[in-house]
């Protein structure tokens, strides 16, 4: 069984549908409550939303993620995000006075609710498809609710208003996390994601934490820092990077981070959504690592012949 950030009809209900997964489903009415399934052993994974191109991470998942028994994300899904007004049937757009929906997507229709629902009061919480099943309801306090197509007409609402996105190339990034498990191999547009918690606070203290990934030519695809939770000025680093921790160059910076800070939280290696190639430059290739390890064991072993990569 699977689970999601329901209710049904949510954006994170199609991200997990667009997988063609064979499995059951089960819903979830926060992030939180998802994640604590997936440790329980309830579902064998979780699909929960991570970053929004407009708003950014969404913290309840990066937070609920990075603390806690150990979890891994076994594949991204990248879903564009178009929103519409719904409301019941008979209700027209200048009868709006009260609208429901999930906070990120408040945030995105921000400009086309001011100005031509100027006057109405939003109420940011839940989910979008929780919003649209609220105002279904017709002793509902709500008129409408942003929402997606198929949550709106799932619910039996009908659209006051389509395609109200500020932003029109929005796009969210949803994750599938589970257990820990052994990484499948990869593929060629890998991406890997991890913690760093940071030994103490000092000047250098980020930038040793770049020089790890650099030094072996890793393209970091983020990179933002999260309250520690045990103290003011505390953080740690949510990063994601190109590539796979079966390639040397990856296990080499994991390795030299472990050393260096206080905690580092692997997070799981898989394919990109948007199946970019990673570059990977001479010198940092297993190839290069292999022929360094056969060099320094001539220098430790005289008289060692090894395998040279051309042989």
């Amino acid at each position: 069984m699977l689970g999601y950030l329901g209710p049904e009809g949510t954006f994170t209900h199609e991200a997990l549908i667009s997988l063609n997964l064979d499995d059951t489903t089960q819903a979830y009415s926060s992030v939180g409550e998802c994640l604590d399934a997936v440790r329980a052993g309830q579902v064998s994974a979780g699909m929960v939303p991570i970053e929004n191109s407009v708003e950014g991470v969404v913290t309840a998942t990066s937070d609920s993620i990075s603390n806690g028994d150990p979890l891994q994300i076994r594949a991204e899904v990248l879903l564009p995000v178009v929103f519409g007004l719904y409301v019941r049937p008979g209700t027209q757009l200048a009868d709006v006075r009260h609208v429901i929906t999930h906070p990120h997507a408040a945030a995105q229709v921000r400009h086309w609710l001011a100005e031509k629902l100027p006057q109405a009061e939003i109420t940011e919480k839940g989910s979008t498809a929780a919003a649209a099943q609220e105002v279904s309801h017709k002793d509902s306090s709500y008129d409408a609710a942003i929402c997606s197509t198929g949550a709106g007409e799932l619910y039996g609402l009908t659209a006051a208003a389509s395609g109200i996105a500020d932003n029109p190339n929005a796009v969210t990034r949803f994750i599938l996390v589970s257990r820990p498990f052994t990484p499948e191999e990869p593929c060629g547009h890998d991406k890997t994601s991890l913690v760093v918690y940071l030994n103490d606070d000092h000047p250098g203290g980020l930038m040793e934490v770049l020089d790890q990934f650099s030094l072996r030519g890793i393209n970091l695809c983020r990179i933002e820092s999260r309250p520690a939770k045990d103290k003011m000025g505390n953080y740690h680093f949510s990063i994601d990077a190109e590539g796979h921790v079966a390639e040397r160059r990856l296990q080499e910076a994991l390795m030299g981070l472990h050393r260096t800070c206080r905690d580092v939280v692997f997070l799981g290696s898989y394919a990109r959504a948007d199946q970019v190639a990673q570059s990977v430059k001479e010198s940092v290739r297993d190839v290069d690592f292999e022929e360094a390890d056969t060099w320094m064991s001539r220098i430790l072993h005289p008289g060692f012949r090894g395998v040279s990569p051309q042989e």
